[in-house]
């Protein structure tokens, strides 16, 4: 096919106003056309809204906390276009038996578990004298930890959590969830390891809101979609459940959903942003303090979030795809109805059913409007599903 860029004037509708949309919406809006966004909440930025406590004024991060990480420049530098970022470190703990922890793993955390002083040398041999060498080939989250880290570690730190995060056994679970997770012999207690981390000042509200302020956007909230409205617009891009679109037909793909409970305290609760709770007696996941997350603020009282995970029902707003074999057979099956169709291109955490950091939402984001904004055919702009199963 012969590319060239195509013509200006053209009618696009986005579903869902969060990442994926707002950027392929800027992205079209800037080079001439017109861009209609509907969203069924009342707010943009999707699971990333933040908006202030009214009890507290503290800023919250509504569907749990969203901290920027990023290797991607010009990613970083897309973000910085529409928002100040403040320097943000994320240090996450863990209680796991009444005593406190960092996390991810490092050379504190083991010398405190283990009631050591270990060297980083001295602290590598010995978490190695701890794992079970002979699982050779790990292929489950369980055989992961058991291989690298051992009985001890994998017990306080993963195993109940993972437990309370999953519905499911850790055995039952792909051990690539858990190399996700760094295990350091240092110091280091940042959170990740990205070369470029930040909060946006205001929020992530308000940066979505700066990104879609353009005359050739204009957002719909409260405004549920439905396939029919496709025939109005020259083409769509769909960041909803992938198996929403299609009215569930072949069943639900799998998710996990959070239900929050809110608290407040005058003071510190915690004195973190983060504490996660490894014990299995322990009914919810972590408990969230959001005042830590703008630490650049002042507030003398404090509004918490205990966080309970469990499986994602109709109705319920969906966080973490399951993707284990049952579901990824499902996932083949709409993949190619998908693919059958024209003027539809599937973007975002749910039209693809995969995780994705915000980071990479943008990335993908800007790299299918590009491809977009190239070729002479909309309908052969972009596959309406290009991402591998």
């Amino acid at each position: 096919m012969e590319f060239k860029e195509m013509k200006r004037g053209m009618k696009y509708c986005l579903v869902g106003a969060g990442f994926s949309s707002a950027v392929i919406g800027r992205e079209l809006a800037e080079c001439g056309h017109e861009i209609t966004i509907i969203d069924s909440r009342n707010h943009v930025a999707g699971n990333c809204h933040t908006e202030r406590d009214p009890e507290t004024n503290v800023l919250v991060h509504k569907y749990g906390p969203h901290i920027f990480h990023t290797d991607d420049q010009e990613v970083w530098e897309y973000v910085n276009r529409f928002s100040v970022f403040k320097p943000y470190v994320n240090r996450v703990k863990t209680t796991s038996k009444g005593l406190v922890y960092s996390l991810p793993i490092n050379l504190h955390t083991i010398n405190q578990f283990f009631g050591k002083s270990m060297s980083p040398d001295e602290a590598r041999s010995f978490v190695e004298s701890q794992a079970d060498t002979s699982i050779t080939s790990p292929t489950t989250f369980e055989e992961q930890a058991l291989r690298f880290i051992g009985k001890e570690l994998y017990d306080a730190f993963f195993k109940g959590y993972t437990e309370k995060q999953w519905g499911c056994h850790p055995s039952d679970l792909p051990a690539s969830i858990l190399k996700r997770l760094p295990v350091r012999f240092n110091y280091d207690d940042n959170y990740f390891f990205h070369r470029f981390q930040g909060m946006p000042e205001n929020g992530y509200t308000e940066l979505v809101k700066e990104i879609l302020d353009h005359p050739s956007i204009n957002v719909c909230l409260n405004k549920q979609f439905n396939r029919q409205d496709a025939t109005h617009y020259d083409h769509v891009f769909y960041s909803g459940p992938l198996d929403g679109y299609f009215d569930y037909e072949l069943g639900r793909l799998g998710y996990r959903t959070l239900d929050f409970e809110r608290f407040t305290y005058e003071g510190d609760y915690q004195g973190c942003a983060v504490m996660n709770y490894g014990d299995a007696s322990v009914p919810y996941t972590r408990i969230t303090e959001h005042k830590h997350f703008s630490p650049w603020e002042s507030h003398e009282a404090s509004v918490c979030y205990r966080e309970y995970s469990r499986a994602c029902k109709p109705g319920d707003i969906p966080y973490y795809p399951i993707r284990q074999v049952n579901e990824k057979a499902l996932l083949a099956q709409y993949v190619q109805k998908a693919k059958q169709l024209k003027g539809v291109t599937f973007v975002g955490r749910l039209g693809t059913y995969r995780y994705l950091d915000m980071d990479v939402t943008i990335r993908e984001a800007l790299d299918t409007a590009r491809r977009f904004l190239k070729c002479v055919d909309v309908n052969d702009a972009v596959p309406a599903f290009f991402v591998e199963t």
